[in-house]
């Protein structure tokens, strides 16, 4: 596909290893950039962002709400616990000990202690080495379903979700971590991370979007293009119960990519669920149900938001001419530029990412560490754990030992 190496499971030769780091990157520093640019923009209507930012919106990054430019909010923090928790449930997998979303919840409740602790607290074991940086202590702007949904030890399911009224995008934004499990048959991503978004965000139409990432971001890490990768999240989430929102999301999304050249009302209208087409009055995907416990609207419904992040990769000529389509927009401007940057992060890898963005991108040392160790598990696993490793530290930096 375009002279990309394809990613391919059981065989990982140099090629292989270096195309897949680099999409593991690509997609989570994508994912942080996004989130970094879209945050000033949070609340404000188009109006307002061009009063704040000039009459093109926001074109780079800039001071926020939460500090200067480049920093991000809880989406980011909480993608990075995401990926702490899948490295540690494939070490689990040496003890016996296999169930992914007890791993991932897990990691949600360390994420859950960054945002009451001063610091971290050196008398939990099994921090490991994420739950020690100290900026992730920082409390940005968390989601109220997140926090709500990791108040206790109770894990949401499918059958019995925690907040079933929320469905805003905050589950969807922490969710592309799951697409780069490439080993995985795309059905077991997709349902691993509907199970785990059901932990916070118990609407389908919120966990259902998590999982149309997840499955899209998977596709793109092996090689697929971004239309093909859709199609596949379209077949799948067909066979969902409460799946209508969410797939007619993502056909206005693609309806939008042909109604001509890519343009801010259109993004304006994907972002309300008006779409183009009448879609959204159709199945009454805005401004028709309640606004549950995270106060959505129409506008920030994590359909809708999934479908600004599609329609801006899909029409972007590079990485910053999708992010800002996707982030000067009424609607979850945070959330919808980390969707895009992770969908165009995996589908190019780290180096097609500007330069002058990364360069002032919170926790960027961190995030690429945890990218790094995220693709070692997933290629060299057996060489880091397992019973013919007499001592590693890498159990130190990822314990399981303890719940």
């Amino acid at each position: 596909m375009g002279g990309r190496t394809r990613v391919t499971t059981g065989l990982w030769g140099r090629a292989e290893q270096q195309d897949f780091r680099s999409r593991v990157r690509g997609t989570l520093l994508g994912s942080a950039i996004g989130d970094a640019l879209g945050a000033p923009a949070a609340g404000l209507s188009p109006d307002a962002i061009r009063e704040a930012h000039g009459p093109q919106g926001l074109t780079e990054p800039a001071p926020g709400p939460h500090g200067p430019r480049g920093t991000v909010t809880a989406a980011t923090q909480l993608t990075l616990f995401t990926v702490d928790g899948l490295i540690r449930a494939h070490v689990r997998r040496d003890t016996g000990a296999w169930h992914p979303p007890t791993d991932i919840h897990r990691a949600y409740l360390r994420w859950a202690a960054t945002q009451h602790d001063w610091g971290p607290d050196e008398r939990r074991k099994d921090n490991g080495w994420l739950a020690r940086q100290e900026w992730l202590y920082a409390r940005r702007a968390p989601d109220r379903a997140c926090l709500t949904g990791f108040a206790d030890d109770v894990l949401g399911t499918l059958d019995q979700p925690k907040n079933p009224a929320a469905r805003n995008a905050a589950a969807a934004a922490r969710s592309a971590p799951f697409g780069l499990l490439v080993g995985w048959e795309p059905g077991l991503v997709l349902q691993l991370s509907t199970e785990c978004a059901a932990q916070s965000h118990g609407h389908p139409a919120a966990y259902l979007t998590a999982g149309a990432l997840a499955v899209i971001v998977h596709g793109l890490t092996r090689g697929d293009s971004l239309d093909a990768a859709v199609q596949r999240a379209l077949g799948l989430l067909g066979a969902r119960p409460g799946h209508q929102a969410v797939t007619d999301a993502l056909q206005r999304a693609l309806a939008a990519v042909t109604q001509g050249p890519p343009s801010a009302n259109a993004v304006t209208a994907l972002a309300s669920g008006d779409g183009l087409g009448g879609l959204g009055a159709k199945h009454g995907t805005h401004g028709t149900h309640g606004t549950g416990s995270t106060g959505s609207t129409g506008s920030h419904d994590a359909e809708n938001a999934l479908a600004v992040a599609v329609y801006c990769a899909l029409v972007a000529e590079d990485i910053p001419h999708g992010l800002r389509l996707a982030v000067n927009h009424g609607g979850d401007s945070a959330s919808a530029g980390a969707l895009c940057g992770a969908l165009l992060g995996a589908l190019h890898g780290e180096t097609a990412l500007p330069g002058a963005w990364l360069a002032d991108l919170e926790g960027r040392a961190t995030l690429l560490e945890i990218a790094d160790d995220f693709a070692l598990e997933m290629t060299q696993g057996p060489s880091l754990h397992g019973p013919k490793v007499s001592s590693s530290g890498w159990q130190a930096r990822y314990p399981t030992g303890i719940g």
